[in-house]
């Protein structure tokens, strides 16, 4: 009886060999870049690395958000979930990250008595507010693009219904500032990058022409099936070996040239650019995302000054942590001294091995 996927494993098989032409042995190597946890996940599990010639490194970047939050930002939120009064509510991928001190979480604080629950959006939050009107509802805003319109609904929708005792701790990134620091980052090396697909739905093809026509880069958006990584691989690496860099869109199912239009009318009418900072790049220009003055009053920075005062936005890496290093491509999870020893999933040392989106937890499910 045939194989069931024996038509996928077919075009799998070629794309493979396709890629293998493109670089025979002895030919120049190319390290190509993704910056989307879900590709650095779908990449492990499916055994891409091993696959691909030994010309081809394949490195992970900035593409996991709870990973780029400095440990400082960690920091400010382990803080507000001991103020009296408040419910932290948060993404599940931020319990176990650890602050400046290893060990130091929010499920650690949870364990101590601080009222902190889970939610799955920033809506849940409203909910919770209007169930607990005697408590402060705070949410940590973590995330890219994908998230910033559903979080920039939230506020919206809070103001609407005068929600008065919900606000957010501004952590949303936006990825186009970042990789342009990379790229202007001595000996930075990438020669093309596979483009997070889910940040592409929200901002269209528009928001990574930069690569190509600023920098001279190849860049491929790329979808999370096997098959639609290998095709963005094949596509860089043509790129590459032409010499002519251009922005191709492989996942043109989800991804439109110019995006979702009123996403980013949502994301911008709330929120507003400003300087942040990223875990192992540092201070970012343009970088994340803070409430327009509109909605200033739903602002955790602003409502609890007091308490947040002295909490460095940067922090202290924990002793012995690469994560920053992975983050910028400069390492890979194995260069860690940590990794599988000191720093497991189950008492990690730092984020990349604790989200679910996170290069070292990646690596060591899958490699």
């Amino acid at each position: 009886m045939p194989c069931v996927n024996s038509d996928r494993d077919l075009r799998l098989k070629k794309l493979l060999e396709a890629i293998h032409d493109l670089c025979p042995e002895g030919s120049e190597r190319v390290t190509l870049m993704e910056v989307c946890g879900t590709h650095t996940m779908a990449i492990g599990k499916a055994g891409i690395r091993q696959l691909l010639p030994p010309q081809v490194r394949l490195l992970s970047g900035p593409g996991c958000p709870v990973c780029v939050t400095p440990a400082g930002r960690i920091d400010q939120i382990l803080r507000l979930s001991q103020e009296p009064g408040v419910i932290l509510a948060t993404y599940g991928d931020m319990i176990r990250v650890p602050g400046s001190r290893r060990g130091d979480s929010l499920a650690a604080r949870r364990a101590a008595g601080a009222q902190i629950t889970v939610v799955y959006s920033a809506m849940d939050c409203l909910d919770l507010a209007e169930k607990y009107p005697d408590r402060e509802i705070v949410f940590p805003a973590v995330g890219f693009e994908t998230t910033a319109p559903g979080t920039a609904a939230a506020v919206r929708a809070a103001a609407e219904r005068r929600i008065g005792n919900f606000s957010i701790l501004p952590l949303l990134k936006t990825v186009e500032p970042a990789l342009r620091l990379l790229l202007q980052s001595p000996d930075f090396g990438v020669q093309g990058f596979l483009c997070p697909g889910h940040v592409a739905t929200v901002i269209g093809e528009r928001g990574f022409r930069f690569l190509p026509e600023e920098y001279n880069v190849p860049a491929v958006i790329s979808g999370f099936e096997p098959e639609d990584i290998l095709v963005s691989v094949w596509r860089l690496l043509r790129q590459q070996r032409s010499g002519h860099a251009m922005l191709e869109n492989e996942y043109t199912r989800a991804v439109a040239p110019e995006g979702n239009p009123l996403a980013m009318q949502m994301m911008q009418e709330v929120f507003r650019p400003r300087d942040d900072s990223w875990r192992g790049i540092g201070l970012v220009p343009g970088g994340g995302m803070t409430l327009r003055e509109t909605y200033a009053a739903f602002n955790a920075e602003e409502r609890f000054a007091d308490v947040l005062a002295g909490i460095s936005a940067e922090g202290k890496e924990i002793p012995g942590c690469r994560c920053g290093e992975i983050l910028q491509g400069r390492a890979v999870p194995r260069d860690c001294p940590l990794f599988g020893t000191a720093c497991t999933p189950e008492n990690p040392a730092g984020p990349c091995m604790v989200s679910s989106e996170g290069t070292c937890a990646a690596a060591y499910k899958y490699d």
